[in-house]
């Protein structure tokens, strides 16, 4: 079951959160606005970086609704204070986009990438405007442009945020110092230059190497080179900050709080590892508020390039509400909450589901409506299921993968209801291939969503030695499988199906399933186990080939252990819960686990 109890385990991780945040003591504004959420393909972002911190955040009851802020674009006048009229007046053109990015994208890639950087500066400007106004500390959930400078913009920066924001400030009479940390891997520069004049705004960037060497009044650029471990990036932290900090005497600091030093982020060269970045972020909010300073921070969010990005950034910023050091994960269990409040958001704004998801034939193009089973499940058209793949961010997590323009397309023949997933409109590259059936007989008195297919699968992506090819599969994964799964139960929730069934063809699939999926036989999750334990010193690639190879045997009679796929279930539904959950299914598996009549074995 996914989270039958969410209201009672909701309630519990929201006292907790309060509980750790009395303790703490310290509230901070978080600004984010749904509108972050925007891929380009050729960049190595997560999409959902922000939604998913949020998410977590919320989820953990670290925040609550009034935490959160909803910034609104920058105006032109404000950009106008930092970057030359000339400069705007390039971005129409193709050369500009060629030297921000380094590729070109489309007219309309380009144009949506400048308005999510206009909504993300608008994000820093509303971050340093509830600092100041509450005097507490404030993280916009976006942002960190530094490399755009007046006249230029480069590495995927177009409007510097920071610079931005402080020009506003200064252009509405704050006159107080303000000091701004850069600990992203790349060099902030374009901050750096905007200011090279001005005494009052001092830049410190630690980073991987210098972008523009022209000094500045008021700057520390500390250049480490490629291979940087912990050791040598926090004796530099810890070396430098604390003497600007007291000298400058800043009244508001800036914290661009990149993860990219990350020793797996996909762009950078570190070895930082997620303790250290940690104490690198502890460090610079600890020296702000050092001797009962009273300094406001504002934290953006900065460089951080794959898929555990956001786990990084949602860590420091649940120690600065709740003092502890959380480990933030999204599981299954935490997508389809995630999932559900997007959901809920959404049906606050549109039509309730039977018409917004419900859409038919006839409703888009008049006199072309089909039968009734044209619809996937007898419920979704195939614009219903696509809409639900882009609000959840799924698309955009396609797109973010380099496939530009995502095509669903829904197959309701007679040998199933198939949803294929394409990378791009002409249909080469099969991304997803989804078959699903309702089901009223596997299970007697319950309705499943039975998955008789699911290929997720990247065609651009090659095996590796790390990543090796498993049974059935002729392409890497596609990275989506928690999120389909995810999707599948909010699909149970919308229809009232009771759960999710499938059968495992190979022992990996099995494994990968078993911390959400049951076996519906408690024989079936006997022998698993004892298989299970018998590959236990493999890797899940070295296991599944050995199972298929023959290669587990029974010690007694020296026959090997066939893999013989058997049906697992996800339940959704309290009445499913309760049925697999009886004392009967735990007594028989206990009576059959130790009454195995094989002990199962493989070469060593």
């Amino acid at each position: 079951m996914i989270d039958y109890l969410g209201g009672f385990h909701e309630s519990i991780r929201g006292l907790l959160g309060k509980f750790l945040h009395s303790r703490h003591g310290r509230r901070v504004h978080f600004v984010y606005h749904t509108g972050y959420e925007y891929s380009i393909g050729g960049v190595a972002w997560d999409p959902l970086r922000a939604q998913r911190t949020i998410a977590y955040l919320l989820d953990r009851g670290l925040i609550g609704e009034r935490d959160l802020s909803v910034p609104i674009p920058a105006s032109l006048e404000n950009i106008a204070r930092v970057h030359t009229a000339e400069y705007l007046d390039r971005l129409d053109h193709p050369e500009t986009m060629e030297s921000v990015l380094g590729f070109s994208v489309t007219d309309e890639g380009w144009q949506g990438l400048i308005d999510v950087q206009r909504l993300m500066t608008g994000g820093t400007i509303q971050a340093t405007r509830l600092a100041l106004r509450t005097g507490c500390d404030a993280v916009n959930l976006g942002g960190g442009f530094h490399h755009a400078d007046a006249e230029r913009g480069a590495g995927f920066c177009i409007v510097n945020d920071v610079a931005v924001a402080i020009k506003r400030l200064r252009a509405k009479g704050y006159g107080h110092r303000i000091l701004v940390v850069d600990l992203d891997i790349h060099d902030g520069n374009g901050t750096r230059i905007v200011f090279r004049d001005d005494p009052t705004v001092y830049t410190l960037s630690i980073h991987n190497e210098t972008w523009d060497d022209r000094p500045a009044v008021a700057d520390s650029t500390i250049a480490l080179g490629p291979d940087v471990d912990d050791a040598r990036y926090l004796e530099v932290i810890r070396r430098e900050l604390p003497p600007i900090v007291a000298a400058h005497k800043a009244a508001l600091v800036l914290y661009v709080a990149g993860v990219d030093p990350a020793a797996d982020d996909q762009i950078g060269n570190w070895h930082i590892s997620e303790e250290g970045l940690l104490t690198r972020d502890r460090m610079v909010l600890e020296e702000v508020k050092r001797d009962g300073r009273r300094v406001p921070l504002v934290v953006v969010l900065g460089g951080g390039y794959g898929g555990k990005a956001w786990r990084y950034s949602a860590r420091f910023y649940a120690w600065m509400l709740a003092g502890e050091e959380l480990d933030p994960r999204e599981d299954i269990d935490a997508i389809v909450r995630r999932f559900r409040r997007i959901e809920s958001e959404a049906a606050g704004e549109t039509q309730p589901r039977d018409s917004a998801w419900g859409l038919s034939d006839e409703d888009l193009l008049p006199g072309l409506a089909g039968a009734a089973d044209s619809r996937m499940l007898s419920e979704y058209t195939k614009v219903g299921f696509e809409l639900q793949l882009e609000r959840l961010g799924i698309l955009n997590q396609v797109r973010a993968k380099g496939f530009a323009a995502p095509t669903v397309t829904l197959d309701t023949s007679e040998l199933g209801h198939t949803i294929r997933l394409f990378g791009n409109a002409d249909r080469a590259e099969l991304l997803m291939e989804l078959r699903l059936r309702r089901d009223r007989l596997a299970l007697p008195g319950m309705e499943m969503l039975y998955v008789e297919w699911l290929l997720l699968q990247n065609p651009r992506a090659h095996f590796t030695a790390d990543r090796s090819r498993l049974p059935g599969q002729e392409k890497p994964g596609l990275g989506l499988l928690r999120e389909i799964v995810a999707l599948l139960v909010l699909i149970c929730e919308q229809i009232e199906l009771d759960g999710i069934m499938f059968v495992p063809a190979h022992y990996y699939m099995a494994a990968l399933g078993r911390r959400h999926l049951r076996f519906i036989h408690a024989a079936d999750a006997a022998a698993f186990d004892a298989m299970q334990e018998a590959v236990s010193e493999r890797a899940l690639a070295d296991a599944t080939h050995l199972i298929d190879q023959g290669a587990v045997v029974d010690k007694a009679t020296n026959v090997p252990i066939k893999w013989h796929a058997p049906p697992m279930v996800l339940p959704v539904s309290r009445r499913l819960w309760q049925s697999l959950n009886g004392t009967g299914f735990e007594e028989e598996y206990s009576r059959i686990r130790s009454q195995l009549c094989y002990e199962l074995r493989h070469p060593s």
